[in-house]
């Protein structure tokens, strides 16, 4: 059964970490801070993410699961993605199954990290990662 995702002191340390090192510009190359106006107030919240590139097109995914994030972003239609002095503004799209399936797999495989996360693993069989979107939702 996946783990389900806590934002507790010691997960906030670590966000606040990896915030301070992609502003500065350093760490994985995948890693940006993301900000997106709040659905319900309408102020910008920050949060580091990891974009993954495929097909021509930078992605979002929810790895962690449902996130405010995912929410902010899917309710606001953009987001901004800043790595360092870098800073550009996207729209938010959400593809179907079959487009994010293979960019989910992808993600799953490259970000460790967040595995705990899934009942599926990157080399499970599509219908099993299919199953996992609900959860995880990618953007482009």
């Amino acid at each position: 059964m996946a783990r389900t995702y806590r934002l507790g002191p010691g997960t906030r340390a670590v966000n606040w970490g990896f915030a301070a090192i992609t502003r500065a510009g350093v760490g994985a190359s995948c890693r940006n801070i993301l900000t997106v106006r709040g659905r319900t107030t309408g102020r910008p919240h920050s949060t580091p993410v990891d974009v993954i590139e495929a097909g021509g097109h930078r992605w979002l995914v929810a790895g962690y699961g449902p996130s405010n994030w995912a929410r902010n972003a899917r309710a606001a239609g953009e987001v901004t993605l800043r790595r360092g002095r870098s800073s550009r503004r996207y729209a938010v799209t959400e593809p179907g199954p079959s487009e994010a399936v293979p960019v989910l797999r992808r993600y799953m495989a490259q970000i460790r990290v967040t595995r705990l996360y899934y009942d599926a693993a990157p080399d499970s069989p599509d219908d099993a990662i299919k199953a996992e979107l609900p959860r995880h939702p990618v953007s482009s």
